[in-house]
C-alpha cells in the first residue's frame, strides 16, 4: 500500500553561490528542483510511503535525480525514462530578501511527452491520497490528460484528493485557459490549498470567505487558505472561517518550498488522523522551517524534528 502518489517534473537546478542578478552569477550549486519532489522528500523523511510519478531523461541530471528519489525512499517503481529527451533544468539567483529570480529550461523535456499511458495501470485501491499541483497540467495537452485522467481514477476509487493551484502563469498559453483548467481540477480534489494571490487570480477576489465560498460550492470538502507568515484560513461547508496562525521567524532566508512544505503538513496531518486545524499547525511550522534554509528542500524536518520544534516554538 502507498500512503500517497504524486506526479510531477524533477529538475535539476543551479542555485547561484553569488547574491544579485541572476545573469551576474559566476559559479553555481547543483541541487534538485520541483514542487512535488519537495512534497515528497517532506513526506518520506515524516516516515510516510510515497511514490513518485514521472518521466526523466536518460542524462546525467536524470540519473542524480533518481538516484536522490531512492536516497530519500521515495518510490520509483512508477518512473520512465525519455530516450530522446533530457530532463528540465532550471537557475535560481541568491538573494538577501523577498523571493529569489528563476530560469525555466523545460521546454521540449522528457517529461513533456508524459501521457495517459503513462499512468493507465495506477491502482487506487491501496492508494491512501494523490496529491496534485497545477504545474504538470500545464505543460502540456498531452500531459494535461493524464492528470485529468489520474484524478478521474483516483475519484472513482475514493481516494483522498489533495490540490496546489501552484500558479505558474509563464508555463501557461494564457491566464483565461490556466483560470478554467485549474478551477476544473479543483472540482475531484477533497481539499484545495491556494495562497491569497492565487485565490484572486482564480476566483477574482480576495476575500478569503469568498475564495473559500467558491470551491465550497463546487463540491471541495475543505479550502485551506495560505497567508504566509499569518498562517491559514479553513473553511468546510456549513461552519465558519478558522484561522491557524503562523509560527515567528526571525529572519526569512528563502521562500521557495514554503508551500510545498505547508502541503507536507497537511497531507501528513491527514494520514495521521489529525483534524485539519491541528494539520494546519502542522503544515505552517514546515512552512516557517522551509524560509529559513536556503534551497527547496533542506528545511523540510524528520518527525522528530517537527515535534520538536513544535513544541519549542509557539504560533504567533
Amino acid at each position: 500500500m502507498s500512503d500517497v502518489i504524486l506526479i510531477g517534473e524533477p529538475m535539476g537546478m543551479f542555485i547561484s553561490n553569488e547574491y544579485g542578478e541572476l545573469e551576474e552569477g559566476k559559479t553555481f550549486s547543483k541541487g534538485i528542483a520541483g514542487a512535488e519532489v519537495n512534497v515528497g522528500t517532506g513526506l518520506a523523511r515524516l516516515g510516510f510511503s510515497v511514490d513518485f510519478l514521472t518521466k526523466l531523461g536518460k542524462d546525467p541530471f536524470g540519473q542524480y535525480i533518481y538516484k536522490y528519489l531512492k536516497k530519500e525512499k521515495i518510490g520509483t517503481d512508477y518512473i520512465t525514462f525519455d530516450d530522446d529527451c533530457n530532463t528540465g533544468i532550471m537557475l535560481k539567483n541568491k538573494t538577501n530578501e523577498g523571493d529569489p529570480v528563476t530560469a525555466y529550461y523545460r521546454k521540449g523535456s522528457a517529461f513533456s511527452n508524459f501521457s495517459i499511458e503513462d499512468v493507465m495501470d495506477i491502482d487506487f485501491s491501496d492508494v491512501r491520497l494523490l496529491h496534485v499541483t497545477g504545474i504538470p497540467p500545464a505543460v502540456n495537452r498531452v500531459t494535461r490528460g493524464a492528470v485529468y485522467h489520474l484524478m478521474a481514477k483516483a475519484r472513482e476509487a475514493g481516494t483522498f484528493i489533495t490540490f496546489d493551484p501552484n500558479l505558474r502563469p509563464e508555463l501557461w498559453k494564457d491566464e483565461e485557459t490556466m483560470i478554467k483548467v485549474l478551477n476544473n481540477m479543483a472540482r475531484y480534489a477533497n481539499v484545495i490549498l491556494p495562497g491569497i494571490a492565487e485565490g484572486k487570480k482564480l476566483t477574482g477576489s480576495q476575500d478569503k470567505e469568498v475564495i473559500a465560498q467558491f470551491y465550497l460550492d463546487m463540491g471541495v470538502e475543505y479550502v485551506i487558505i495560505k497567508t504566509g507568515s499569518q498562517g491559514a484560513f479553513i473553511k468546510k461547508q456549513g461552519e465558519e472561517l478558522k484561522n491557524t496562525p503562523g509560527f515567528k521567524v526571525e529572519k526569512v532566508i528563502d521562500t521557495v518550498g514554503a508551500g510545498d512544505g505547508f502541503a507536507v503538513g497537511i497531507i501528513s496531518g491527514y494520514l495521521d488522523g489529525l483534524d485539519m486545524e491541528q494539520s494546519a499547525v502542522r503544515a505552517n511550522a514546515i512552512g516557517s522551517l522551509q524560509v529559513q534554509n536556503q534551497g527547496d528542500n533542506e528545511g523540510l524536518p524528520t518527525r522528530e524534528e517537527l515535534m520538536a520544534y513544535i513544541k519549542k516554538n509557539k504560533p504567533q
